[in-house]
């Protein structure tokens, strides 16, 4: 579908254009929206357009006629996105932390990963939907339910329950987090380690650190950047895995698009690019994940959302308290053992 799309086949432009029209529109909505109220990060552009995206379907304001420019929004627009979300890192953020702080960090996203996936399965959760959620809760929001979804294929009314789960429980954190500091008895950097270490998005990372001290916020910043390089491996090992029960010749076992995210993380690390550039490449991705969860908006049903009835946002639970136990646990014994 894409390729046709790309080489010009005749009434491409009728065929795809109102898919591609109408997500492209409710990522402007969207991006206008969030900036006139101040950025919250509370609910960044991409929810915001599949929550409009999701009321226009629901309210009966959209039809088939949408269904191929959604499939491209939420194919290679979407994997677009996720390439230029490298520019968001260097190979020097993950240095910064050191070889400690970088072991802690890999250990609480994996036991988080493996730990919530196995619960899924105690509380009955599919196993697309709790790798979602898991995915969602252990590396970086959204963004990774999006990108590990090129591998899980799950249905999209998933997709939207994992997002809104990491979304409720990551807003919780990061009105809850400043809270809990003089509790555990961390200072600035400790606790910037334990945000970075367990927050579900970018931006609620950011947000929980600065509340606090510009160093709280710079130190959670670049623990959770080193979060979203994991998304990489995590995508391909889950797409080898794949490869290998389907059996070979059967898909491609490496999202090639997960190759130019560490493409972009390396040359973000070789050949700094100027401020403007760098901003410009993360808006532009920004906008086109926008565009894909506008266009997941439209194909999700809140029917379908309710049928999978509470197992699921009591699996989003478990992952958002264990992440949290488990990255202050980390940040104590990280403490005590490198003083």
């Amino acid at each position: 579908m894409a390729t046709a799309f790309m080489d010009g086949e005749p009434g491409a432009l009728r065929r795809f254009g109102p898919g591609l029209a109408v997500s492209f529109a409710l990522a402007v909505a969207a991006t206008l929206v969030w900036k006139l109220s101040g950025e919250p990060v509370l609910a960044s552009p991409m929810v915001i357009a599949m929550v409009a995206g999701m009321v226009l379907r629901n309210a009966g304001l959209t039809g088939a006629g949408l269904a191929p420019g959604n499939a491209i929004a939420l194919r290679p627009v979407l994997r677009t996105g996720i390439v230029l979300l490298g520019f968001r890192l260097t190979l020097g953020d993950l240095g910064a932390l050191g070889g400690w702080g970088l072991a802690m960090i890999v250990t609480v996203v994996t036991l988080t990963f493996v730990l919530t996936r196995r619960m899924g399965r105690v509380l009955g959760v599919s196993p697309q939907l709790s790798e979602l959620i898991a995915a969602g809760t252990s590396i970086c929001g959204a963004s990774a339910v999006l990108g590990v979804n090129t591998v899980t294929r799950a249905r999209d009314e998933d997709v939207a329950y994992a997002i809104a789960c990491v979304t409720i429980f990551g807003s919780l954190s990061m009105l809850g987090y400043p809270l809990l500091q003089s509790v555990l008895g961390f200072d600035d950097h400790a606790y910037g380690l334990w945000v970075g270490t367990s927050l579900h998005e970018v931006a609620q990372a950011v947000g929980a650190g600065l509340s606090v001290s510009d160093t709280a916020g710079e130190t959670a910043t670049i623990a959770k950047l080193s979060r979203v390089v994991l998304l990489a491996p995590l995508i391909l090992g889950l797409g080898l895995i794949r490869h290998e029960a389907r059996g070979p010749g059967r898909g491609q076992p490496v999202p090639l698009f997960v190759l130019g995210f560490l493409a972009a993380v390396i040359v973000n690390t070789v050949l700094p690019l100027p401020k403007a550039v760098v901003t410009g490449l993360l808006d532009a991705s920004g906008f086109m994940l926008a565009m894909a969860l506008g266009a997941m908006g439209l194909e999700t049903s809140l029917a379908q959302l309710r049928r999978e009835g509470l197992r699921p946002l009591l699996l989003g639970a478990f992952g958002w308290l264990f992440i949290a136990s488990a990255g202050a646990t980390g940040v104590f014994l990280l403490l005590r053992f490198t003083a």
